[in-house]
């Protein structure tokens, strides 16, 4: 594994807002997720982008649960688009989806998202043509199991947050345990380097890489294993990367570092078995009270 190995630190810096600006300054996250029954992982990936201080965020859901996601927080607005019985995108909503992206600075694709025929046609589909960055995670990711090529266009910055089982049906290959952590680091290294994205390979000292760089994140607390945690990052991710404040490789490894802390700060008020995913949220704020500003 020849690749560089960023130091282990929480040294991160943030630039400070411009007193002169305004919610374009701070760019347009397109949401994209959610389906009857799950309509919360899109609206807590959403929340996540806001908080995480994204201008605007934007949530495309089927719209039979556009009431349910909207009803979750008054800030993102909410687009309709077509579904099939089920309360699932169906294959119609691929050409509204790639009319929205292009009028956002950043996008996620994935929480809450369902598995079907139709949605394994449209993601591989819709992300061979967007040219702004996507963070991939949850269903969206299980479309793209022997699909990986459409990572390899190249119009666009793809960021993916696999777990363990995630990242063994993308890699076709089991994923070695988190107590071979140099065999779990040469991996991600590798399908980082052979499909040109960044790899966020979730679990204890998550390994963040673009297969020239890696790093072990430091933070987080097994409380944070608990349902909604995973949507919050993705949120806060395309949060940070919305802003063009950072390099790509940089915004998603403090999107990583924040994530954890909040949970961590959440742990510490509540303990770990309380941790929601709600709570990270409400951590978050905290969290950005820690990293320096320049």
């Amino acid at each position: 594994m020849k690749t560089q190995t960023v130091p282990l630190n929480n040294d991160f810096t943030l630039p400070r807002r411009s007193r002169q600006g305004h919610k374009g300054t701070y760019g347009t996250v397109l949401g994209i997720g959610g389906s009857r029954g799950m309509a919360g992982a899109v609206a807590l990936a959403g929340r996540a982008a806001l908080l995480t201080g994204a201008g605007l965020v934007r949530l495309a859901v089927p719209d039979p649960i556009l009431e349910t996601v909207a009803g979750y927080s008054p800030e993102p607005t909410t687009i309709p688009c077509p579904a099939d019985k089920a309360g699932r995108f169906s294959f119609d909503a691929l050409e509204p989806l790639l009319a929205h992206a292009e009028n956002c600075t950043a996008l996620f694709i994935g929480p809450g998202l369902g598995r079907s025929d139709a949605l394994n046609q449209l993601v591989p589909q819709f992300l061979e043509k967007i040219t702004k960055p996507v963070v991939v995670d949850a269903d969206a990711l299980n479309t793209l199991s022997g699909h990986c090529a459409a990572l390899r266009s190249r119009l666009s910055c793809y960021i993916l947050t696999p777990h363990a089982g995630e990242f063994n049906r993308l890699h076709e290959k089991q994923t070695p345990p988190e107590d071979q952590q140099e065999e779990r680091k040469s991996a991600a290294w590798e399908f980082a380097r052979l499909h040109g994205i960044v790899l966020v390979l979730k679990g204890h000292e998550t390994i963040i890489t673009d297969g020239e760089r890696l790093t072990l994140n430091t933070t987080g607390n097994p409380g944070m294993a608990t349902g909604g945690s995973g949507d919050v990052l993705t949120g806060m991710i395309a949060g940070l990367l919305a802003q063009n404040v950072l390099p790509v490789f940089e915004a998603v490894r403090l999107a990583v570092h924040l994530h954890g802390l909040a949970g961590d700060i959440t742990a510490e008020r509540l303990g770990e078995e309380s941790v929601t995913a709600t709570a990270i949220l409400g951590a978050i704020p905290n969290a950005f009270l820690r990293v320096k500003r320049v």
